[in-house]
């Protein structure tokens, strides 16, 4: 009897050594499956139509996608049909997070792909489509900004939804309102000596008297202890794997996609050169001694935009290959036997200090887009 909890413990070793190989499909599948099973059982809320069940249903349609697995799509419609297949209803003249609400758009869209049953996605147009909305082109104040402020997070949460839309109806008004929401981002926050971006503008390293007129700004923010910048990896996280899902529904002859493909490229070029030994990224790229401690989600979200780089041939597979396999083992190290995906980031906008057990949905989610395209690496 003694024996029986050595067993356990060594047949647990083994799965999770034999997980950290890229090149191994079943494995990669048995822990994608450990990690969806634990989630599902252990909902952060009973109904959330927001940006958190968003993006970790975002992971679970991923990896029907790759993989095929029937589950993982009835999964993703029962969520559909428990909301309503509704998204929150965007309001007129309102400064919160317009683009956070399209997040559980992406799942139900590509269900639609795969089944068009128009009452999957009439609610998500029907919101865009209200003439009270201002669209993004003519006031992205009431659109895409958080608290009045851009912000890097809502380049997952809003473009890669409006880039379906046009994938599914051919109305190239939503490339436009794509277009406007994501460029407008990218030229107020990208700094273009890092290759990577801010999360908002209370954390550029300059224009400290304009950030003191801010109403939510909230003290020195914009420099570390070490005297370095202050970029967020989750944030980038956030943009970089928005990039993948927007490339992903972009015709390739459409004019832009040369622009997000270069922003793509310089991104994981930045990235790879940040990536820590042991295979994660820091909560702070530029400054991996401002809170050292590895991070899951932000880890996640590259692993995830790198290997569907390599799947696309947008990324060299012999350069980036090597960043995948190293980056998977961590995160792989970082699932509980129960299938928690831990050292990920709480709810936030900065690097904070992070503990084991920090988890949330939304890192799951990010777990299993990095699992679905390491999935279908040849």
């Amino acid at each position: 009897m003694k024996l029986i909890p050595v067993t356990i413990t060594l047949l647990f070793i083994s799965i999770t050594t034999v997980a950290q190989s890229v090149s191994d499909k079943e494995s990669v599948k048995s822990l994608m499956d450990r990690v969806n099973k634990y989630q599902f059982e252990h909902p952060w809320s009973d109904i959330d139509d927001n940006w958190i069940r968003g993006t970790y249903y975002a992971g679970v349609m991923a990896c029907y996608l790759a993989t095929g697995d029937s589950k993982y799509l009835d999964q993703c419609d029962a969520l559909g049909t428990k909301l309503g297949w509704k998204i929150p209803a965007l309001k007129p003249g309102s400064k919160g997070s317009g683009v956070n609400v399209l997040t559980c758009g992406q799942t139900f869209l590509e269900s639609y792909m795969l089944k068009k049953k128009k009452y999957k996605i009439s609610n998500i147009i029907a919101n865009l489509e209200n003439p009270e909305i201002r669209n993004p082109v003519t006031e992205p104040l009431h659109w895409y900004f958080e608290a009045g402020r851009r912000y890097v997070d809502g380049l997952f949460t809003g473009p890669p939804t409006l880039a379906m839309l046009y994938s599914v109806t051919k109305d190239e008004k939503y490339l436009h309102w794509m277009e406007s929401c994501f460029w407008d981002v990218y030229g107020a926050l990208y700094d273009f000596e890092e290759n990577l971006f801010y999360r908002d503008h209370r954390f550029f390293p300059d224009c400290l008297e304009q950030r003191k007129a801010d109403p939510h700004w909230q003290g020195n923010e914009q420099v570390t202890a070490n005297g370095k910048k202050v970029i967020w990896s989750r944030g980038n996280g956030w943009a970089f794997a928005g990039i993948a899902r927007i490339l992903k529904y972009l015709p390739e002859d459409n004019v832009s996609y040369k622009r997000f493909e270069l922003v793509f490229r310089n991104m994981a070029q930045s990235l790879k050169s940040r990536q820590s030994g042991e295979g994660f990224w820091f909560p702070n790229l530029a400054d991996p001694g401002h809170v050292r401690v590895k991070e899951t989600s932000g880890t996640c979200f590259f692993l995830y935009g790198f290997a569907f780089g390599i799947n696309s041939g947008i990324l060299d597979r012999t350069e980036y290959l090597p960043v995948v396999e190293k980056g998977w083992k961590s995160v792989c190290e970082a699932v509980s036997p129960e299938g928690k995906v831990q050292w990920g980031q709480m709810v936030g906008d900065r690097p904070i200090m992070i503990k084991q057990e920090d988890s949330h949905e939304y890192v799951s989610g990010t777990f299993l887009l990095a699992a679905s395209e390491i999935y279908k690496i040849k």
